[in-house]
């Protein structure tokens, strides 16, 4: 699918191009490429010169490697962006080619994005820039735009698991934990884990993104400013996900502790009647034995009821004294 977006009025506007012909009616300043065919890389490289790499989507390539500039002036960005989905929370490499100058649309240059699926943070950034004027003027606008937009998309998901973690809390913290309430309870604290440190990740992915685009001195004064403000949203994140790991920590000890205490009270339900049973299991081995006893001959037919009732004592004694205890309790 081939989009291009063009300002009008302040405004960004989107068109979905179809054709070559399609292509050279407009005069964009951002040009997204989602899973793209090998015709419309031919439309691209045809109309505006620029020949994608084999290899623009790779998720081996060095990490050294994903951001550098071009002699012509275009710039190499590889970046991973976070698709927060519920059932499989994931990353999508974008390569974004920025080229500076184009002498031919008589623009301040124009911003190629290719990337396999739909990304979260491109909606919100089209929707923003439909309803807010004067958001973007420029290529390198939009850069930003993506990349601030990307914080505040992680930002939110990290609110999200704050929300998903009260509920886990009051689950686990209410003192009365089943082995269903804690296998859920530790599938749920595993998944905002795994979310979590993807967006640790991501931001990171991220603050290297902006880093080098203030390093490579293409920004304004206004725009480097903006890059900054950008980099301190994104440092504020850290010690979120960083108490995060934390309560997610807790909350899994706190889980797993529960499980032993249930382990426990059936452990120890054993292991007092395992106690308790073993008097009178000497007993019988006693009054088994082939002997003749002094108190079978005196009791005579009541010898059996007598030694039943001494098992029966005998087993009772213990129960009693571990009851007395609390070990029954």
């Amino acid at each position: 699918m081939l989009n291009i977006f063009t300002l009008a009025n302040g405004r960004l506007f989107q068109e979905e191009i179809a054709s070559l012909e399609e292509l050279s009616q407009f005069q964009p300043i951002w040009v997204d490429l989602e899973s793209p065919t090998i015709e419309e890389k031919r439309w691209v490289k045809q109309y505006y010169g620029l020949s994608i790499p084999e290899d623009a989507m790779d998720e081996d390539i060095e990490e050294s490697a994903r951001f550098y500039a071009e002699d012509n002036g275009e710039v190499h960005i590889r970046s991973d962006f976070l698709i927060a989905d519920d059932d499989e929370p994931r990353t999508v490499r974008v390569a974004f080619i920025l080229n500076q100058v184009n002498h031919d649309l008589k623009s301040k240059g124009v911003l190629f994005s290719i990337h396999d699926e739909d990304v979260p943070v491109f909606r919100l950034l089209r929707m923003r820039a439909r309803r807010a004027p004067g958001l973007i003027e420029d290529a390198k606008e939009v850069l930003l735009k993506l990349f601030d937009a990307d914080a505040e998309y992680s930002a939110d998901t990290l609110e999200g698991i704050y929300d998903a973690l009260e509920k886990v809390s009051k689950s686990v913290l209410s003192g009365d934990v089943t082995d269903a309430i804690a296998g859920e309870a530790l599938g749920a604290i595993a998944r905002h884990e795994d979310m979590n440190g993807r967006i640790r990740r991501n931001v990171m992915d991220t603050r290297r993104a902006v880093s080098f685009m203030m390093r490579s001195k293409m920004l304004n004064g206004e725009q480097f400013e903006e890059a900054r403000q950008i980099l301190r949203d994104i440092d504020s994140l850290d010690s979120h996900t960083a108490f995060l790991f934390d309560k997610i920590n807790f909350l899994m000890d706190a889980t797993v502790g529960f499980i032993n205490i249930s382990q426990n009270k059936v452990i120890k339900i054993f292991s007092v009647a395992s106690v308790a049973l073993l008097p009178p299991t000497l007993v019988a081995s006693i009054y088994g034995m082939n002997l003749q006893f002094p108190e079978f001959a005196l009791l005579g037919g009541y010898a059996y009821p007598y030694v039943v009732g001494v098992m029966i004592l005998s087993a009772a004694l213990p129960i009693w004294y571990c009851y007395k205890r609390g070990w029954l309790r």
